[in-house]
């Protein structure tokens, strides 16, 4: 059966529901924890190989600024869960590249 468009629009709310605690809509500071986590999985799951360092270098700082961001701001508990649980990861990325051979290792030099 397909879903009617108010049937996607209802599960739509409830997912966003979670990050919008305060009833209203924050489309901007949701987008920007978003990012950040996927940048932080990205980054920290690029960085169990050291041969894609530059990956995990570049998305774990372009996810630190991101995340900085989104936490200046954030307008619910929730978004700044998000936000340090992708922070966190995008640090973690961002060292072991930068262990690994950093953000332009064996490529400019």
């Amino acid at each position: 059966m397909a879903e009617t468009v108010r049937q996607q629009r209802q599960r739509r709310s409830r997912l966003s529901s979670y990050l919008d605690s305060d009833g209203k809509p924050h489309p901007v500071q949701n987008a920007f924890a978003a990012v950040t986590a996927a940048l932080g999985a990205l980054a920290i799951i690029t960085a169990i190989w050291p041969g894609l360092h530059l990956i995990s270098s570049w998305a774990g700082l372009v996810g630190i600024f991101t995340g900085g961001w989104g936490q200046f701001i954030s307008a619910t508990t929730a978004e700044r869960f998000v936000l340090v649980l992708g922070l966190g990861a995008s640090a973690v990325g961002f060292f072991l590249g930068m262990a690994h051979g950093g953000l332009f290792g064996g490529v400019v030099g």
